[in-house]
Parts: structure tokens; C-alpha cells; sequence
């Protein structure tokens, strides 16, 4: 009989690898050698230890019941810390994710975000995101980034994702648009739907090119539904661009003013023509050059421009459109006089 029915208690509540964790006699027994040495030269007596120590296999635990509780709770921390838990309140909640497959440190980053969350709706929200394909790291990530997807009912991301794959987004494609835009979960149901509407109806594109669309740019989700049809409207009517290519050179990735800014400048150098109705063949520049360079690249290979002639040519543009809405703000004013004016005489 060497451990007491508490020790044992506490013992088979522990993993396997925290038992296959060194005693704590092995930890400490180099402390207590000096200090027996010390007493033993001072003519006192000291605690004699057996070679397994306390918690070995050849060990006796101490005399009397009162130092059992104390012996135990050491125990305990000594194997939790060897197995990676905290002795407290996250050491449940710990092997819980490990058990879904976080490693310690991504168990640790994750009972970091919204700390005072209970355990069931963290897991819930967890599991939801795994489901959807996400790994660990990945899931990690996401909750960074949006910590309040844990706090949202496991029903309404269920529901969320449902909706998502009725549009056509499924497996690897579902996965990158929640990546890419976590929003997509927390965005109302009328706003993502006026979106999809107008992409289908106003812009004219296939299922198939939706759903492209929704894969590559989810940000066109959260759109303002007149500003989003603006953007397509200026590269349809104005640059001469058919869906096909819109779709192709992923449009919604760039803002529609950085959009603007390099096709008026492309156009005032001469590069850029806008195609007479029913003109297919043109030497403009690629849709997917202008978007996806990145500015260095668009002044060097398009544009043939030097970066300070950019920034000059931004300037003036936005002082252009700012003398426009000034100009049109005093015309408006002038006719709301006349309007009054008549009505007096009359």
C-alpha cells in the first residue's frame, strides 16, 4: 500500500502521457541531497528517501494523513505541466482542441481569444469551421482575425455555410472565400443577397461566373449594391471590357478609384482607347495587366512611367473632379433660384 486512495484518485484522472511523466522524487532529488548532506554535518537527522523517490514504484508515502493532500496537489502539477495542461480551469478546454487537433501552442493561442467564452460554444464554433474544411492553422487564423465568429450560434454558421454552397461554392473554393473574408459569416442575409441579385440580373454574368467571382473577390459581397454596379458599369461602358474578362482578370480585387486613376492615365498617354460600339479587336492593354500588377510593375510595363509622374497626375486628377462637383453644386443652385424666382412672379 504506498499511495493513499486520494493519490490514486487524482492519478487515473490523468492522461497517459502526464503517468508516463518523471516522479517528482526524480525531479527534486538533487535540491534535497545538499540539504540531507547539510543536516547530517550538523549532527541532525534527515528525511531518508528511497532510490524511486515519492510517486516511484518502491516509494512509501509519509507518515500520518495530513501531508498526503499537499504531496498530491504537487503530484499534480508536476505531471500537468509535463503533459502540457494548466493544473486550472483551460486544462479541459486544452485537450478538448488537442483532441480536435490542435497542437499545445494552437490550443494555447486559441483559449486566447475571448478568453471568458465558455468551453461548449467554443468548441461549437470550432467544429463548424473544421467541417467546412478548414485545418487547424487555418481555423486558428480565421478566429484571430474574427473573434467574434465564437460568440455566433452554431446554427447561424451552419446556416451560413449552407447558403454559401447553394451559390456554388463548395470544398476548396468555400475554403479560400472564408479565408480570404471571414465577414462573409457576420454579413446580414438581405445585404449578401441584393449582391448576388445584382451580379445575376444588372451585370448579366452565368452561374459559373458567379460563382468564380464569389471564390476569387468575396469582398464584392460586401459592396454597397449601387457602388458595386458603378464599378461594373465604368470597365463595361467605359473601357470596353465584356464579363468574360472581367471575370477572368479578378476586377473586384482593385478599388474602383485605383481602378479609375490607372485607366485615365493610360488613356491621357495615349495607350488606352475606348472601342467604338461593335469594335472587338483593340490593342489595349489586358484587363488583368491593369489589375493585378502591382503599381512598380503597371508605371514600368504599361504606363512607361516614372512613379513621380503618377503621383502628380493623381493630384490633379482629384483636384479636376473636385472643380466638377464644386461647378455642378453652383449650377444646382443657380436653377433652384430661378425656380423660386418664377414661382414668385407667378
Amino acid at each position: 500500500k504506498f499511495f493513499p486512495v486520494r493519490v490514486v484518485r487524482h492519478w487515473h484522472r490523468l492522461p497517459r502521457e502526464a503517468v508516463a511523466a518523471p516522479s517528482l522524487g526524480e525531479a527534486s532529488a538533487a535540491s534535497f541531497r545538499p540539504a540531507r548532506a547539510s543536516n547530517a554535518a550538523r549532527g541532525g537527522t534527515g528525511t531518508a528517501l528511497r532510490p524511486g523517490g515519492w510517486g516511484g514504484a518502491s516509494a512509501a508515502p509519509p507518515r500520518g494523513g495530513r501531508a498526503v493532500p499537499g504531496m498530491a496537489a504537487r503530484l499534480l502539477r508536476v505531471c500537468g505541466r509535463a503533459a502540457g495542461l494548466c493544473p486550472r480551469r483551460g486544462c479541459g478546454e486544452a485537450a478538448g482542441l488537442r483532441a480536435m487537433g490542435f497542437s499545445q501552442e494552437q490550443a494555447r493561442r486559441l483559449l486566447g481569444v475571448e478568453p471568458r467564452l465558455g468551453p461548449q460554444r467554443r468548441e461549437a464554433a470550432v467544429a463548424q469551421l473544421l467541417l467546412l474544411g478548414l485545418n487547424a492553422e487555418a481555423a486558428l487564423g480565421l478566429l484571430e482575425r474574427s473573434p467574434g465568429l465564437l460568440r455566433m450560434p452554431k446554427e447561424q454558421l451552419q446556416e451560413r455555410a449552407g447558403e454559401l454552397r447553394r451559390l456554388g461554392l463548395d470544398g476548396g473554393q468555400l475554403q479560400r472565400a472564408v479565408s480570404r473574408c471571414p465577414e462573409l459569416f457576420t454579413l446580414p442575409r438581405k445585404r449578401m443577397a441584393a449582391a448576388v441579385r445584382l451580379l445575376r440580373e444588372r451585370c448579366l454574368l452565368t452561374a459559373e461566373q458567379l460563382r468564380e467571382v464569389l471564390w476569387t473577390c468575396p469582398n464584392v459581397l460586401l459592396e454597397e449594391p449601387h457602388q458595386l454596379h458603378h464599378h461594373f458599369q465604368y470597365v463595361y461602358f467605359r473601357m470596353g471590357v465584356q464579363q468574360k474578362e472581367i471575370v477572368k482578370a479578378r476586377l473586384f480585387r482593385m478599388s474602383f478609384a485605383e481602378l479609375r486613376n490607372r485607366h485615365i492615365f493610360l488613356e491621357r498617354r495615349g495607350l488606352y482607347q475606348t472601342p467604338y460600339k461593335g469594335q472587338t479587336q483593340t490593342n489595349n492593354p489586358k484587363l488583368k495587366d491593369i489589375v493585378q500588377l502591382s503599381e512598380k510593375d503597371f508605371l514600368a510595363n504599361l504606363a512607361c512611367s516614372t512613379p513621380e509622374e503618377y503621383e502628380v497626375f493623381k493630384k490633379l486628377l482629384a483636384r479636376e473632379e473636385e472643380e466638377e462637383e464644386n461647378r455642378g453644386a453652383l449650377y444646382t443652385d443657380k436653377d433652384e433660384d430661378f425656380d423660386s424666382e418664377g414661382s414668385k412672379a407667378a
